[in-house]
């Protein structure tokens, strides 16, 4: 028997089998775009999507369908987007993403009722428009109709599984990013339902990660490939899984995730205290295993390394793609060796904590003409890092430093990315043999629930393997030291500059 996992991002799905020693048998992956239908708006289709994951699960499915069927399957997915569902399983509407614009008008709202500490203490999470709750919000009021008749909002992971024939249900993780949790009770909080005014009945029950749902419904079954009597189990939030599939679930240790949002994801006993956190602006949700928790370090700099390669190597990417292959390798192999002359402000695209900046630009200082291409990328990578180390600071003054990296995503396979990153935060990073992550976390979730391994330790310990070393070099370390001050001056000189420029900017086109 094998098992199943089913990771669901904002703009691609992939279905992965597993054997039970965690083997790749099969694999599918769909792309889907987001929809824009107004001004700041970000949505998915998610009549869409449903039959696009529905055809990734199929092509994964059928090649062990005769030879190894799925005993239970489990998903992973983004956090904070949800469906509209009926009771009888309908979709009703688009997914309103996270970074839509909808919804910002009830920050200060909720601010008004209760103080950011207040909700961090119930929920792990300082108030902010990225959640689902304004979301919600804005649906109850400007789309009364659609709100009256939905019978359930379900996260992404909640709503597969609801499709594919479970209860309504939605794991800790995922109810987490809905900023009405109640991260101590383990329920929907009485507190922040009360602040909003969102119907208690609209929302799924919450279970922990891991618990068996229900099982694929019978005619979906045949459609998809999938045994009757398939057992479906509650998942977690992608960067959960994420963690938990590549061997992050002790204290101390963090998950180093190089895709378009670069993420570190650290692990902790119990939820830190509500002052510093809301100060450094950072949230604590449930890990995928239980008695530990995480808190995610973001932002989404990492698309600008697509900017870079569509900029600055357009005819070799083209060249490239026509012999069915791709030009980062090249793009990497061109990285110096040692620390760069340059230096970014990554201010691409929105950032995360602890500035929420997403209204400014980014700046690099120290461009000459004798400047070679791959120093570009280098410093682009290095502030990227950079970034994301000030929250790593913050944590460590609290006396939660990291002692070691797991590196997951598209950049993890670049050798060369890995040890810069080792380098700058002068700890070592581990790559697995697995970088399907999200999907492997999935399938040891279900794993777990169905008996196939008696603890996630013990899964881990067993099955997620190390591919790769790095350790960090000391003289670049030191060096990166003193890079990173001068980041931080260029980041506190420049910010201001490069968000009055942005409006500026914007004036002029008015």
């Amino acid at each position: 028997m094998s098992i199943l996992g089913i990771d669901v991002g904002t703009t691609g799905c992939k279905a992965v089998v597993f054997s039970e020693e965690g083997a790749i048998l099969s694999s599918a992956y769909v792309e889907y775009d987001i929809k824009r239908r107004g001004a700041g708006w970000a949505e998915l289709d998610a009549r869409e999507v449903w039959e696009l994951v529905k055809g990734a699960v199929r092509r994964a499915c059928e090649p062990v369908a005769s030879t190894d069927p799925i005993r239970a399957l489990s998903t992973s997915s983004m956090g904070e987007a949800a469906v509209a569902v009926s009771e009888d399983r309908r979709i009703l509407a688009p997914s309103i993403l996270l970074n839509d614009i909808r919804g910002a008008e009830y920050v200060e709202q909720l601010r008004r009722r209760l103080s950011d500490e207040e909700c961090y203490r119930i929920s792990g999470n300082p108030i902010g428009n990225q959640y689902g709750l304004t979301k919600l919000m804005w649906l109850a009021e400007h789309e009364t109709d659609l709100y009256a008749r939905t019978h359930k909002f379900l996260n992404w992971g909640s709503f597969v599984a609801f499709m594919l024939g479970a209860e309504p249900k939605v794991d800790y993780c995922l109810a987490n990013r809905d900023l009405l949790f109640d991260l101590h009770a383990e329920d929907w909080s009485p507190r922040l339902l009360a602040a909003s005014g969102i119907d208690r009945a609209k929302l799924p029950d919450c279970v922990a990660p891991g618990t068996i749902i229900g099982e694929v419904d019978r005619t979906l079954a045949g459609e998809l490939k999938l045994p009757p009597g398939a057992r479906i189990v509650a998942g977690a939030h992608d960067q959960c899984a994420n963690a938990l599939g590549c061997g992050v679930i002790e204290p101390g240790r963090a998950m180093y995730g190089m895709g378009t949002f670069p993420t570190i994801v650290p692990v902790y006993e119990r939820p830190p205290e509500a002052g510093p956190m809301v100060r450094f602006g950072l949230n604590t949700e449930h890990h995928a295993v239980p008695g530990r928790y995480v808190s995610f370090i973001y932002h989404m700099g990492g698309s600008v390394v697509k900017w870079y390669r569509d900029t600055f190597a357009a005819a070799e990417h083209r060249a490239a793609r026509e012999e069915g292959g791709d030009v980062y390798a090249d793009l990497f192999a061109e990285l110096p060796d040692e620390p760069g002359p340059l230096l970014v402000l990554p201010h691409f695209a929105p950032m995360g904590p602890p500035d929420f900046v997403d209204d400014s630009s980014a700046v690099i200082l120290g461009l000459t003409n004798h400047t070679a291409r791959g120093e570009i990328l280098k410093s682009i990578l290095e502030a990227n890092a950079f970034a994301l180390a000030v929250s790593v600071e913050n944590l460590k003054s609290l006396g939660m430093g990291i002692v070691g990296y797991s590196a997951v995503g598209g950049g993890s396979r670049s050798d060369a990315a890995v040890q810069l990153y080792a380098d700058i935060m002068g700890v070592p990073f581990v790559r697995p043999k697995i970088t399907e992550a999200g999907a492997f976390g999935a399938a040891l979730l279900a794993g777990l629930a169905t008996g196939i391994y008696r603890s996630p330790e013990e899964a881990v310990r067993e099955l997620v393997t190390v591919e790769r070393a790095f350790e960090p070099d000391r003289k670049r370390n030191a060096r990166y030291g003193e890079l990173y001050g001068q980041y931080l001056r260029l980041r506190e000189v420049v910010g201001e500059l490069a968000r009055d420029w942005v409006r500026f900017q914007a004036e002029g086109r008015r």
